[in-house]
């Protein structure tokens, strides 16, 4: 077989898939505690593979087939936290391609097993920072693709319409009562799903804003602020890796497009797992600790009303925090300096959230 034969065989196999899939669930959330205000949870867990990037190894497989970058029989390679890795496992196989996710040691036995379930190969590696490099090294030796979706993320994914999450959502809302969302919250893990949300509004004019709230290890936050104040954003890297699977990273990664997004904020890992027990518990169905971290901000209210005097009250536990107005719009950033550990703070911060919030995220992603 040819390779344009074999590159239109492949691209037929994932549009047949799409074919046979639903779209993910838009679950609306009663906030007991904010009358008045709706919010809903875009349960991106119900594709196929139970991962929250099923959207975006669509995407990067039928790009990087559209590029000619795929061949018959050739490996593929990503680096990744583990979700992004179940889909494109699934997709490699769906083309009878080997499969090799380059992942943190520190992921999950369940997320490894995930990935060998789908037929996909694991390569584990001790430091996050070091994913894409054994990524591009592997590719070499293999003569096979890194996938890469920390630089094609955004660019992969049709931010116009072709059922990506953006055009999803609003679709899904359009007989709501207010069809058109004030606020949409997600939390960057490739930057991705940002830069898509934040070019749909703006393309199809909605007066909707984008909020990021990123994990308490990683750079993205750093990388927004130093963008808003004109400074040099693009190589700014951080120690470690994220503790919350999915999101945050150790450098700013290129998909990551700052015009985007029109407020971000920095969660502390605590009140993210606090927060994801908490939304568990509402929804009657288990969440991961991305689903916590924008569980905080969902409510641009929560600001001023529950997350200062939250902080507040943690200072209990002889920790610093601090606050700054937002460059624009006047809402209230959180950094915090320096974090509780998870030992110290999470019964403690539980104890709060479930006293005080009743806060979910618009998107988990």
């Amino acid at each position: 077989m040819s390779q344009r034969a074999w590159v239109a065989a492949a691209i037929r196999k994932i549009e047949a898939d799409f074919n046979r899939s639903a779209d993910t669930h838009l679950i609306p959330v009663d906030l007991t505690g904010f009358p008045g205000i709706d919010v809903y949870l875009k349960d991106e867990s119900s594709h196929p593979t139970g991962s929250l990037k099923h959207r975006l190894a669509r995407s990067l497989f039928l790009y990087a087939l559209a590029n000619g970058w795929l061949r018959e029989g050739c490996p593929v390679i990503e680096a990744s936290s583990g979700s992004t890795a179940v889909s494109e496992a699934y997709f490699a196989r769906l083309l009878g391609l080997p499969f090799i996710a380059v992942i943190p040691a520190s992921t999950s036995p369940e997320k490894i097993a995930a990935i060998e379930f789908q037929g996909g190969r694991c390569h584990l590696v001790q430091r996050a920072c070091d994913l894409n490099c054994e990524s591009e090294r592997l590719a070499r030796e293999t003569g096979g693709h890194f996938m890469d979706q920390f630089t094609y993320a955004e660019r992969a994914t049709d931010w116009r319409a072709n059922n990506n999450i953006a055009e999803s959502i609003f679709k899904q809302m359009a007989e709501e009562p207010h069809p058109v969302p004030e606020w949409i919250v997600c939390s960057p893990g490739t930057g991705g799903t940002a830069a898509t949300l934040g070019r749909y509004v703006s393309y199809r004019r909605h007066d909707t804003l984008i909020m990021c709230a990123d994990p308490e290890v990683s750079v993205f936050y750093d990388g927004y602020c130093a963008a808003l104040a004109g400074a040099d954003w693009r190589d700014l890297t951080c120690e470690g890796g994220s503790r919350v699977e999915g999101i945050g990273r150790p450098r700013v990664e290129r998909s990551f497009i700052p015009t985007c997004v029109d407020a971000m904020v920095k969660v502390p890992d605590a009140l993210s797992l606090a927060a994801m027990r908490h939304v568990s518990a509402t929804l009657g169905r288990r969440v991961g600790g991305s689903t916590g971290t924008p569980s905080e901000n969902a409510d641009p209210y929560f600001y001023e009303e529950v997350f200062h005097p939250l902080l507040e009250k943690l200072s209990i536990l002889d920790r610093e925090y601090v606050m700054k107005d937002d460059v624009e719009g006047g809402l209230m950033r959180a950094i915090v300096q320096d974090v509780p550990t998870l030992d110290d703070a999470l019964h403690v911060t539980e104890d709060l959230l479930l006293e005080e919030t009743q806060t979910v995220a618009t998107v988990e992603a």
